[in-house]
């Protein structure tokens, strides 16, 4: 389940955006319970591009370990 700030990177090559997979962006609005509003910006902060994607279009990057049920 992807959430409001998640930082995600992208499946799939979006050419007519020129974005590319694997770019990196943050959620910053969920639209609907599959779509959700994902802004990218560059190393300074600024925003190159802003769009709404569907879930299967995104992984969410995950930055500590996975916890062990113990």
């Amino acid at each position: 389940m992807l959430q409001l700030l998640d930082v995600v990177a992208l499946t799939e090559d979006l050419p007519e955006r020129d974005l590319l997979r694997g770019q990196v962006g943050t959620i910053v609005e969920i639209l609907a319970p599959d779509a959700y509003e994902v802004e990218f910006s560059d190393n300074n902060g600024r925003t190159y591009a802003m769009l709404a994607l569907r879930g299967d279009q995104l992984m969410v990057l995950h930055y500590e370990p996975a916890q062990k049920a113990g």
